[in-house]
């Protein structure tokens, strides 16, 4: 699985390679189709014979791949498309349901050029079986499978609205006067991520024992990402069941969270605290609390509502003169408020 996760990534840098080459060279965007060519001479290539050792359809996905990325691109959806490096985001995808075997009665899966493999299920597969993709991730090898299915468009259970205002010092403040502490899965294991840091760093790189403390800051890190999953699936999931409206502020976290340390010419004041604030947003997890929040509230049957927060020209100096005077004295406004807080009811181990 590490050799067709390779051979995927090597296809696709190569094919981004050419992509700029073409560019550079004042030629036009070159297809799919055209580009499946050339993967055809790579696989049949003196220098590179070892790509007919991964399956095809894989291969020929990477360059699929490629091209939604450059589309996302034009669109403006995403940056420019980059390399993919050794060990970050190894995945390889099966796009034709008809090479693949699902027996879930014995938990076997079978896949081109891997065979029949034992899977731990998570959840059943229903509907029609449409592909699967195979990615690692801590040292831990995962199988998703998407499958396609009609399902009705289901009734809110519950009939009431609520707001959320998601911040640091308290995660989520509903409407309701309640709200929900913050897990700060990051900071709780900052130290002991810091300590396993150093100790890679004093390690002879991709020497054995630079492998296994490595091994060890990812199994930290690994730890630091599942907490904060647990937590936004258990509070989004109580939220929705909960609730049939659901209002929420469309905060713009990459530019909240932005690096405030300027350049050599024009240097930035209090860099510090602004690289801890910086730390304190994305320990949150806000982007992917809003994005539990869109999906699972569909799946109820509920709607959610974003709004922006404006604020009238006439007012932006006496909004920033009022947020300046109640800042440190946030915590403490909150103490006069009867609050309750939300115990989540259950937890999502997984999604394919």
């Amino acid at each position: 699985m590490r050799r067709f996760a390779g051979s995927c990534r090597f296809v696709y840098n190569k094919a981004l390679a050419l992509q700029k080459e073409n560019y550079e060279a004042g030629n036009k965007f070159i297809g799919y189709v055209a580009m499946a060519k050339h993967l055809t001479g790579w696989r049949n290539g003196i220098d590179t014979p070892w790509l007919k050792d991964a399956p095809c359809h894989p291969l020929q996905h990477a360059l699929k791949d490629l091209e939604k990325a450059y589309q996302n691109f034009f669109a403006k959806r995403a940056d420019f498309p980059r390399f993919k490096r050794k060990g970050s985001g190894d995945a390889f995808r099966y796009p034709d349901p008809k090479q693949i075997k699902l027996d879930q009665a014995n938990n076997r899966l079978f896949l081109p050029k891997l065979g029949w493999l034992r899977y731990r299920n998570s959840r059943d597969v229903l509907g029609e079986l449409r592909n699967v993709t195979v990615s690692q991730s801590g040292g831990k090898w995962f199988v998703s499978i998407q499958t396609r299915r009609e399902v009705e468009q289901p009734l809110p259970m519950a009939t009431t609205a609520i707001g959320i205002d998601v911040g640091i010092a308290r995660f989520a403040t509903m409407s309701d006067e309640s709200y929900i502490a913050p897990l700060n899965s990051f900071k709780k294991h900052q130290q002991r991520l810091a300590r396993y840091q150093r100790r890679m760093s004093r390690k002879v790189k991709f020497s054995n024992n630079w492998k296994k403390a490595k091994a060890r800051v990812q199994k930290v890190h690994t730890r630091i990402a599942n907490a904060r999953k647990d937590f936004l699936h258990k509070t989004t999931t109580t939220i929705c069941q909960n609730h049939a409206l659901v209002c929420i502020e469309d905060l713009q976290v990459r530019n909240m969270s932005r690096s405030s340390k300027g350049s050599s010419e024009q240097h930035r004041k209090m860099v510090k605290q602004k690289s801890g604030l910086n730390r304190a947003i994305l320990d949150q997890g806000w982007g992917e609390f809003r994005r539990q929040l869109d999906y699972k509230v569909a799946w109820n049957g509920g709607m959610l509502l974003p709004f922006r927060r404006t604020t009238p020209a006439g007012c932006a100096h006496a909004a920033a003169t009022h947020r300046k005077t109640i800042g440190k004295h946030k915590r403490s406004s909150y103490a006069s408020i009867a609050v309750t807080k939300i115990t989540p009811m259950w937890s999502v181990r997984s999604i394919f």
